[in-house]
């Protein structure tokens, strides 16, 4: 009977460890803001635990911001079938904390 319960035990918790993997990996609809683009609808997808994070949405170009470390982010743009890295680092906002600005080329980067 121990051994019973204890394989129940350890379903649940991969059911459960499985269903928050696929949780954190689904798109969520969101509103984005690139300086490029202006304001527009869009897909957001957590990337990893750090906070990285994917935008995307048809007829713009998707973009990636990888978590360097707290309130630090590298950036990429998917340009067809290539991720080019986007110059300077981006900085998390004070003012907003859905938005990353890169102090070196001027650009802004937001999903809400």
């Amino acid at each position: 009977m121990m051994v019973l319960k204890k394989l129940i035990f350890g379903v649940g918790v991969s059911t459960a460890a499985l269903l928050a993997f696929s949780m954190t990996a689904e798109a969520k609809r969101a509103r984005c803001f690139s300086t490029d683009d202006g304001y527009y609808p869009c897909n957001y997808r957590s990337i990893d635990d750090a906070g990285s994070f994917r935008i995307s949405a048809p007829g713009y170009p998707s973009y990636v911001l990888e978590i360097d470390g707290p309130g630090f982010a590298y950036g990429f743009v998917n340009l067809g079938s290539r991720n080019v890295p986007l110059p300077g680092q981006f900085v998390r906002s004070r003012d907003d904390g859905a938005c990353w600005n890169n102090p070196q080329t001027n650009t802004k980067l937001c999903a809400w």
